[in-house]
């Protein structure tokens, strides 16, 4: 039998969290995921994983999600694509 375990979160020194998670994506967004980091390197002028590709692209897309807010402030769920193809999840308000 399957067990839904809740995923680890860490407290970062710098006042963000990290949140480990596995997810599958087809070769394509690897691949896309892989030209990202390509250019982060580049820019950066070192070398750059694919989780921190990751996590620039999830920074640079939504700025407007840099800090929660309460569940009354959230505009209605709605998914968007981003410019990589890859569909974005909606917003979760509120307690079931």
């Amino acid at each position: 039998m399957n067990e839904r375990v809740a995923p680890p979160m860490q407290a970062l020194p710098d006042g963000e969290a990290e949140l480990s998670l596995v997810v599958k994506l087809p070769w394509e967004d690897v691949a896309r995921l892989g030209q990202e980091a390509g250019r982060l390197a580049a820019q950066m002028q070192r070398p750059v994983t694919l989780d921190e590709a990751v996590s620039n692209r999830l920074r640079s897309t939504r700025p407007s999600a840099a800090h929660a807010k309460p569940a009354g402030e959230q505009p209605a769920p709605a998914t968007s694509t981003t410019s990589a193809g890859v569909t974005a999840l909606p917003r979760i308000s509120g307690s079931a």
